[in-house]
């Protein structure tokens, strides 16, 4: 626990917000099959939640730092996330569903980029320690992931959004138990976003972090339904989800030493590598149960080891009045636009290419990202 810091109250928004992303993304696209709706709807419904990240989280951290009422917009985020959500029990078809996933996904999205720039203002000089907390977010994953999988052998898939609804309560409820904190004092003159944006660097981290989630979309929306086709059972579907993100777990618990120890560029380079070899073996080798297994530990390095850095150097070149507009144009352009192209690409590839084919491209873009990370990323 980190003196003077609301360790376990940061922890436990972390936890709730990342177990309603447990139940929701490995088994909605389980749950819209069953509903009958084809890969490239899935495709395309999935793209919605990643889409509105595009939009939402800028514009929530606009208003959060002109306004300084941070934790307020957090609190209504959740609970219109909740209204959002309830939709779900009404809609029919496509288009109804649609409509409800982009309200619930618009203020969703739009709150934990804010929470991440109320936990640096917390941690303050501490940010190196900013992995220990939210190692709880994905422990909250692994618990809901492992737990849906179980309920899913007694009751029906048609029941999911029972648990969803209930896990967004919780992070409704936990944005009460943290307190307000205004951070360091920056001095005012770090200019515009505009300024930040000039800088190579920015440029190529952003880029690449676009194309790091475009590389995932494929895994987020259609893994649950790849290993279900190749005889995967439900609760085998949690336990690989929980193996991946549990990897995820030690890598945020190792990462004040791997940051002393190797830098951040060399973590970014190796986490992005790695992520070509993941998804090849994903694409190619998903009937083998031990290199499946070993394919989701890379989950530690593609996202946990990916995401710490990425978080580190937005805040070190997001500063003063930037700092909530810079965790949400990260938030916008990797998780929206980047997750929401790789949401699309992968429902009309899987269609007419194959999931091999599509994994394939998923480690072409991996790599893009590192041959740019390399060219461009100082320590």
């Amino acid at each position: 626990m980190i003196k003077h810091i609301p360790y376990w109250r940061l922890s436990s928004f972390y936890w709730f917000y990342f177990a309603t992303l447990g139940a929701l993304i490995p088994y909605l696209s389980l749950y819209l099959s069953d509903k009958g709706f084809s890969a490239v709807e899935i495709g395309q419904l999935m793209a919605v939640m990643m889409g509105t990240k595009i939009v939402a989280p800028y514009l929530w951290g606009w208003i959060a730092d002109h306004r300084g009422n941070r934790l307020s917009l957090i609190r209504l985020g959740a609970l219109l996330s909740v209204l959002g959500y309830s939709g779900i029990f009404l809609a029919e078809g496509y288009w109804q569903l649609f409509i409800v996933l982009l309200a619930f996904s618009f203020f969703w999205n739009a709150i934990l980029p804010q929470f991440e720039a109320l936990t640096f203002n917390h941690l303050e000089h501490n940010e190196h320690q900013y992995s220990w907390i939210r190692m709880w977010g994905s422990l909250g994953f692994v618990v809901a992931v492992v737990s849906v999988g179980m309920l899913l052998k007694l009751i029906d898939i048609a029941d999911l959004p029972i648990i969803i609804i209930m896990l967004l309560a919780g992070i409704f409820v936990s944005s009460f138990l943290v307190t307000d904190h205004s951070g360091i004092k920056h001095d005012s003159g770090h200019g515009s976003i505009l300024n930040c944006l000039k800088n190579k660097q920015v440029i190529a981290l952003l880029l690449a972090c676009l194309l790091v989630q475009a590389s995932h979309g494929p895994y987020y929306t259609f893994y649950s339904l790849y290993a279900e086709a190749n005889g995967y059972t439900h609760s085998w579907i949690g336990l690989l989800w929980a193996i991946g993100v549990l990897s995820e777990v030690l890598a945020f618990a190792l990462m004040p030493w791997l940051s002393k120890r190797f830098g951040l560029r060399t973590l970014l380079l190796a986490s992005l590598f790695s992520g070509s070899l993941r998804w090849l073996l994903i694409g190619f080798y998903i009937d083998n149960l031990y290199l499946t297994l070993f394919a989701q530990m890379f989950h530690a390095s593609t996202f946990g080891i990916y995401h710490a850095v990425a978080i580190a150097y937005i805040h070190r070149y997001f500063k003063g009045k930037n700092q909530g507009k810079g965790q949400a144009l990260y938030s916008s352009i990797s998780f929206g636009l980047g997750g929401a192209i790789g949401s699309l690409y992968g429902g009309y590839l899987w269609e007419s290419a194959g999931p091999s084919m599509t994994f394939t491209v998923s480690g072409i873009l991996s790599f893009i990202a590192f041959a740019i990370s390399w060219k461009y990323t100082k320590r």
